[in-house]
């Protein structure tokens, strides 16, 4: 594999790192099946366009995308939680809503960025080192948060929901949290993909959600002996092998239109061998 495209697999993958961080709050701390991460990933995308199509601080615009992000999680859960709608389908019915919003927030489909500020130079050994803070500082902010009372008892209602309501708590509360917290960090890595490529579209979420969890499962899968390491760690790592899987692929031949396919490939593979190793791990299992 050259170098240029081992480092583009490397900064593809510290991208989905966030987004595989997002997705790992809910799948495998709240065990929900949330699906509106595919509207939030190009809302996210949207909502940095606006803000790069105004001149404003490329930050300002990921900090927006952000909170337009736990906006839509915060819709998935009061989908099932005050309509008592099934978590799948209230993500499909977000993700379906946020096609429509994400049409409307530029007025069309594809937005070109290449001449508005972003975080990224021509540089792209730079552009690493600074994915890189940006992936540790995530990852960092949401260890200490799963340490904090409200962290705890949002892996307690993944764990026992029951227990959760004999403390006196609202579980309800910390579904709320988790949707918002997994979403916005999504629409942060929506709004990061946009300033690498250069550009939002409105595809760019689909199957979004098949590549964290093939992150999550790969490094599930990969670390699966070594207990002592974090899940955002273990999402952080199988994002990178995922990605750099895919950039030997593409390296050896295989084209850019099959990728989606192999995708689910390496996916059944990796749950194959998960499912059939003695000491295989509980994809279900919450760190």
């Amino acid at each position: 594999m050259g170098t240029g495209l081992l480092l583009t697999s490397i900064q593809q993958g510290l991208i989905y790192a966030i987004l595989a961080i997002g997705v790992f709050l809910t799948y495998k701390i709240l065990d929900i099946a949330d699906l509106s991460v595919e509207g939030s990933f190009p809302l996210g995308a949207f909502v940095f366009a606006r803000f790069a199509l105004a001149d404003m601080n490329p930050v300002l615009g990921i900090g927006g995308a952000f909170v337009a992000g736990a906006l839509a999680g915060l819709l998935t859960a009061m989908l099932f939680i005050k309509l008592k709608i099934k978590p799948l389908l209230s993500g499909i019915l977000t993700l379906t809503i946020l096609y429509s919003v994400n049409l409307r927030i530029n007025g069309k489909a594809n937005i070109p960025l290449f001449k508005n500020p972003v975080i990224f130079s021509n540089d792209k050994w730079m552009n690493v080192i600074l994915l890189i803070l940006i992936v540790l500082s995530i990852k960092i902010v949401i260890d200490l948060f799963l340490k904090t009372e409200i962290g705890y008892l949002l892996i307690a209602t993944g764990d026992n929901e029951v227990l959760v309501t004999s403390l006196g708590e609202n579980s309800n509360k910390y579904k709320i949290i988790g949707l918002a917290l997994s979403n916005g960090l999504v629409a942060v890595a929506g709004s990061i993909t946009a300033q690498m490529n250069g550009f939002a579209d409105i595809t760019m979420g689909s199957s979004i959600i098949v590549f964290a969890l093939a992150s999550i499962i790969i490094g599930d899968t990969i670390l699966k002996s070594v207990t002592k390491i974090k899940g955002t760690t273990r999402a952080i790592m199988g994002a990178i092998i995922y990605q750099l899987i895919g950039g030997f692929a593409i390296d050896r031949g295989l084209p850019a239109t099959d990728l989606k396919a192999a995708t689910a490939i390496i996916v059944i593979i990796f749950i194959a061998i998960n499912n059939f190793s003695p000491n295989g791990l509980k994809l279900a299992e919450r760190k």
